[in-house]
């Protein structure tokens, strides 16, 4: 969640509630994210200095932007084919799904190098033979879901590249929403003079 976050905010200064509307639409509903936690890793991003406050909103909502470091972590993540074993499946399609929704102009991000990146790393998957012995049924049933992955993934790739090239203009890309929440963290009340 946290590279995520910083990945929509590549778009612009954005508010927790407003960050987690935007991470739920654009993985598609694949994420369910308590709003708790949206606000708290918000916190720790503004501790590790990869965000920073961006004033607040007319009606008080704390706003939030990239620094150059936070910045530079979302590009890095974004191309990144990298993931932890048994996240390279949730990894790609999250940093697609993400990368194709931001508009290229304000974010930096080419949604088609993603794409192409993450074809290489897994066609070179694909196509690797097995580390150590594949001696027994449960090695070979493990080579067989390894191969199986990476082809779904291949085929899934060249459906989002046509999506892609085939969407209406506007369709796929946005910035950010600006239909307000019905709630969010609302800053203490400020006693007037």
């Amino acid at each position: 969640m946290r590279t995520s976050l910083l990945a929509v905010l590549t778009i612009g200064p954005a508010y927790g509630f407003q960050l987690h509307g935007e991470l739920a639409a654009r993985t598609a509903g694949r994420r369910r994210v308590n709003v708790g936690q949206i606000y708290g890793t918000l916190e720790r991003l503004i501790m590790q200095a990869a965000i920073e406050s961006a004033g607040t909103t007319d009606d008080g909502l704390p706003l939030y932007r990239l620094t150059p470091a936070g910045h530079a972590e979302a590009l890095e993540w974004l191309h990144d084919t990298d993931s932890a074993v048994g996240d390279e499946w949730d990894d790609l399609v999250d940093r697609v799904l993400i990368a194709s929704s931001l508009p290229r102009t304000e974010s930096d991000v080419d949604a088609q190098a993603i794409i192409a990146g993450n074809r290489a790393w897994w066609i070179t998957r694909r196509d690797a033979a097995p580390r150590g012995p594949v001696d027994t049924a449960q090695d070979r049933l493990a080579v067989a879901a390894a191969s199986a992955l990476a082809e779904a993934a291949l085929r899934w790739l060249d459906e989002a590249e046509l999506q892609l090239l085939t969407a209406e203009p506007g369709s796929i890309e946005r910035g950010l929403s600006e239909e307000r929440p019905r709630r969010g963290r609302r800053p203490a009340a400020v006693l007037e003079p």
